[in-house]
């Protein structure tokens, strides 16, 4: 394969790159680049104000057509990198990832928007048959769903149930201890109820360790609440550091399930027995990984939206369900 990076100051990126051997070229060039199946192209944003940046990548894409692209960001400028894979990417090279560059690295993210080639049908390649997702024929409810203030305790109803908690959680507590560690939760909460208020979101159920949030049934906020668990995933070194006031490696983790729970208010929730809620909290503390969002076969048809399926592989079966991971993001490797 063929590797292309497009760079103002292409100088000072080679050291990065002597064990790969890619193709240096200015900005210039950008315009003459006819990539070929196989080959992978590259953006230094170094250097470019946010609009050229945006600018210059979609002019990227158009030379790229169906190959794929990445950005690199040496200096880690950009404070949102999940916007660039949404946008399409399949790679981000940031500070940490600049560290570890090998051909490898090139392969794993030209190959990462392929899907997963064990599920396509005979005489398929995984990126012909894309993505194999939930599908069980459940719907969402129809009508007027009510706010949190009007759901009467007692009540049955469905919701998606979405667990979340940081990896290293008990080490973190040992580090710092107990006191510290909770002012950490605390913040921990108040970036979650924030990260998913487009979902409606409510944090249900809080152990001091971990959490669970109820979301509503309805297809706009699935879509928001898994948006929100992506971008969240991507940009963890961020949010633990400028947010969460950490300086040490921590990943979130999530899982998305679906079901019938009889409802009660935060922090009245001692008593709810649900096979719902036993399972989303044994999908996340013992299934779930750290840098993925897990999700079972009993979510809804069409929860996850067609945009984001290609971020799913399956991932076997746990206690009955069958589950699908979000692909591994490899560029946070380094953080790890």
């Amino acid at each position: 394969m063929s590797v292309y990076i497009f760079s103002k100051k292409e100088g000072a990126l080679k050291n990065f790159f002597k064990n790969a051997a890619p193709f240096f070229s200015g900005l210039p060039g950008l315009s003459k680049h006819k990539a070929q199946q196989g080959d992978i192209s590259y953006l230094d944003i170094s250097g470019l104000a946010a609009a050229d940046a945006k600018k210059t990548v979609t002019q990227l894409k158009r030379r790229c057509k169906d190959t794929p692209w990445g950005i690199i960001d040496p200096k880690g400028s950009c404070k949102d990198p999940a916007m660039w894979f949404f946008a399409g990417a399949s790679d981000y090279l940031g500070p940490g990832a600049l560290t570890e560059i090998t051909p490898e690295r090139f392969k794993t993210a030209a190959l990462w928007r392929q899907g997963p080639q064990e599920d396509a049908p005979p005489g398929k390649s995984g990126a012909e048959a894309g993505p194999v997702l939930p599908k069980n024929g459940i719907k969402l409810p129809g009508g007027k769903i009510p706010g949190w203030k009007e759901i009467p305790a007692g009540k049955t109803m469905p919701f998606y149930l979405l667990y979340c908690s940081l990896q290293g959680k008990n080490s973190l507590n040992t580090r710092f201890g107990e006191e510290a560690y909770t002012q950490l939760h605390k913040r921990l909460l108040a970036y979650l109820s924030q990260s998913f208020q487009k979902a409606e979101g409510l944090i249900w159920m809080d152990s001091g360790k971990d959490c669970l949030l109820l979301i509503p049934p309805k297809a706009k906020n699935a879509e928001a609440a898994v948006t929100a668990c992506i971008r969240l995933l991507l940009s963890v070194p961020l949010v633990t550091i400028e947010t969460l006031g950490l300086k040490v490696p921590v990943h979130f983790v999530f899982s998305l399930h679906y079901g019938s729970v009889k409802y009660s208010p935060p922090g009245k929730t001692g008593t709810v027995v649900s096979d719902a809620v036993n399972f989303i909290f044994h999908l996340g503390t013992k299934k779930a990984e750290p840098g993925r969002l897990t999700i079972s076969d009993e979510i809804p048809d069409n929860t996850i939206p067609k945009a984001l399926g290609e971020w799913f592989v399956p991932a076997g079966e746990y206690e009955g369900r069958r589950i699908w991971h979000t692909k591994r993001f490899d560029y946070l490797r380094p953080w790890m």
